[in-house]
């Protein structure tokens, strides 16, 4: 098991930073007072100069209105360097990116000069990667549950690739799409992944004969079978029964005369543990799947969660009774919430860490805070209880790392907020910026 090596400390004479369609330079020969540790990550403390920098020009009281919005700092430095953990631990597997997990576009046209495949869900999401330059061969429709005109439409443009689990949509196939090439999605153990997909998708190894039966009544073509472990999958050993209820499926498509040549992995990775689940992948793999059989995987939390950094100003305060005897508490009011860019909080069980951006009053003593959205539903809270150096003010900030996973991507305008923040691009790897033409 191997980890990327840094591809640089950040001692080169520019890094990029891309913001609103326009490129400026960072002179980082003495990196802004920032020290030069990187170590295959990106430099957290670079992010954070950034972050202060745009905060230092917004001042809450004289700014026009949505200047003081949340914002992110999008390192692409990160979303390569997890390409080369990529290719180093899982170098049979090719990735294939979940767009549904970020489709931020800049992530897209970065992973597309990398040669990753990706794998989309609906028309939008196809015609997004598409108009990237992505050949269709690149692309595979991860949606067992198509709606016809977005088969139709898959058709037109060429996307051949498709998974599927039932019978129903075999018919459907075979009226809308008769030459696509076909993914047979399988069940498997999820339960113990942070978000199961079981109980909707994935065919039991019982019906996965039946409908290799029916697709060879049809004359549709299959190629391979497909698996997803959850996303994000905490058994490393989950893979290994996967991998093998995967080789019984192609054992019985070949006793029906069909030759597969395509396993795809699906996807659960997540940065912590990845060295180990792709340890236990590889042993799998090479266990049940000779080198002619074609793997990919569909990756999504793993490239992009690490990346993005999301700041959000302090609206609103409350001062209550702590819990603790004689204290005070505050209650936090953000402009950004789970209806927002925090929608990771209920969509993909997370639970973001704040941090003190901008600097607070008596900062040696831990205060208590609740940190609250800004729309009118008590569900939107961020963090009901939490300890932070010092009495945070209306106008400071709060940034919390770790937000490039199933966050904006799911914000919505509830209550009229905004839901498409600023992103602020930084590429901390002159590869990346090199390859983006920053």
């Amino acid at each position: 098991m191997v980890m990327a090596p840094s591809a640089i400390a950040i001692d080169h004479q520019e890094t990029t930073i891309l913001n609103d369609n326009k490129v400026d330079y960072l002179d980082t020969n003495n990196n802004h007072g920032v020290e030069s540790d990187v170590t295959g990550f990106a430099s957290k403390a670079l992010i954070r100069k950034v972050l202060q920098e745009h905060i230092d020009r917004v001042n809450v009281d004289t700014c026009e209105p949505g200047e003081e919005d949340a914002f992110y700092v999008a390192d692409l430095g990160e979303v390569y360097r997890q390409h080369l953990r990529w290719k180093l631990n899982l170098g049979r597997v090719k990735p294939f990116y979940a767009v549904k997990c970020n489709p931020d576009r800049e992530v897209l046209r970065l992973l597309a000069k990398l040669g990753t495949g990706f794998d989309c869900a609906s028309r939008a999401e196809i015609d997004m990667v598409l108009s990237l330059g992505v050949a269709p061969n690149r692309i595979i429709y991860a949606q067992p549950c198509k709606t016809k005109s977005y088969l139709r439409h898959a058709r037109k443009v060429g996307v051949t690739q498709m998974t599927f689990d039932n019978t129903d949509e075999l018919r459907k196939i075979k009226e809308c799409y008769p030459d696509a090439e076909l993914v047979l999605r399988i069940l498997t153990d999820d339960s113990t992944s942070l978000c199961r997909l079981s109980a909707k998708y994935g065919a039991s190894l019982l019906d996965a004969k039946e409908l290799l039966a029916l697709a060879k009544e049809l004359g549709l073509n299959i190629v391979g079978v497909s698996f997803h472990v959850g996303s994000g999958a905490s058994d490393p050993n989950s893979f290994g029964q996967a991998v093998k209820d995967a080789r019984y499926v192609f054992d019985e498509a070949a006793e029906l005369g069909y030759d597969l040549k395509m396993l795809d992995v699906g996807g659960g990775f997540v940065d912590e543990t990845f060295e180990m689940f792709a340890g236990n992948l590889n042993e799998a793999i090479e266990e049940h799947f000779p080198p002619h059989v074609r793997v990919i995987g569909e990756p999504g939390r793993y490239y992009t969660s690490n990346a993005f950094t999301l700041a959000a100003n302090v609206i609103a305060r409350r001062e209550v009774i702590s819990e603790e005897e004689g204290e005070k508490a505050y209650m936090l009011y953000l402009n950004d919430g789970v209806y927002g860019n925090f929608s990771n909080i209920i969509f993909d069980h997370q639970h973001p860490v704040p941090q003190i951006l901008s600097a607070p009053e008596n900062k040696e003593r831990l205060v208590e805070y609740s940190i609250w959205g800004p729309t009118c539903d008590g569900i939107d809270i961020i963090a009901d209880r939490y300890f932070l150096p010092g009495v945070i003010n209306i106008g400071d900030w709060l940034f919390f790392e770790n937000m490039g996973a199933y966050t904006k991507c799911s914000a919505t305008k509830f209550n009229g907020y905004n839901d498409d923040h600023e992103v602020i691009y930084i590429s901390s790897e002159p590869g990346a910026s090199a390859l983006l033409g920053y």
